[in-house]
C-alpha cells in the first residue's frame, strides 16, 4: 500500500468514526435519553454541538483541524469511561462511544501527522545565524 492510499484510509477512519460519534450522540441524547433531568436543548448543546465545531475543517481535509479535534474527543473519552462505571443501563452506548472516540482519535492523530508532513506543516528547525 502506497503512503497516499494509506493516508486516505486513515482519513476515512477518522471521518467515519467522528461522524459515527456525532450520529450516536444525536440518537442517544434525542431519542434514548427521555428520562433525563436535563432539557433536550441542554443535552444537545453539551453532547452534539461540540462535535460540529471541527466537522467543516475535517470534511475539507485540513490537518490542523484533525489535530485540534482530539481536544474535543477527550470530552467523549471521559464521558464514556464515566458512564461505563456509573450507569449500567447505558453501558452499550458507552462502549459504542468509547470505540468510536478511539477510532476518531487514532485516525485524527495519524492523519494530522502524515498530511501535515506531506504539506510541509511540521515544526521547522531553527537556524542559528552567526
Amino acid at each position: 500500500m502506497n503512503p497516499e492510499e494509506s493516508t486516505k484510509n486513515i482519513r476515512f477512519l477518522a471521518l467515519a468514526s467522528y461522524i459515527g460519534l456525532l450520529v450516536l450522540m444525536i440518537i442517544w441524547q434525542v431519542w434514548c435519553q427521555t428520562d433525563s433531568e436535563f432539557s433536550l436543548g441542554f443535552r444537545v448543546g453539551l453532547w452534539v454541538v461540540p462535535l460540529l465545531f471541527a466537522l467543516p475543517g475535517m470534511l475539507r481535509g485540513k490537518p490542523y483541524t484533525y489535530a485540534w479535534a482530539n481536544f474535543i474527543l477527550m470530552w467523549y473519552y471521559l464521558h464514556s469511561l464515566t458512564v461505563l462505571y456509573v450507569a449500567p443501563a447505558d453501558r452499550g452506548f458507552a462502549i459504542a462511544e468509547l470505540v468510536l472516540t478511539t477510532g476518531a482519535f487514532v485516525g485524527c492523530t495519524w492523519y494530522a501527522r502524515r498530511q501535515g508532513r506531506a504539506l510541509g506543516l511540521g515544526l521547522k528547525k531553527l537556524k542559528k545565524e552567526d
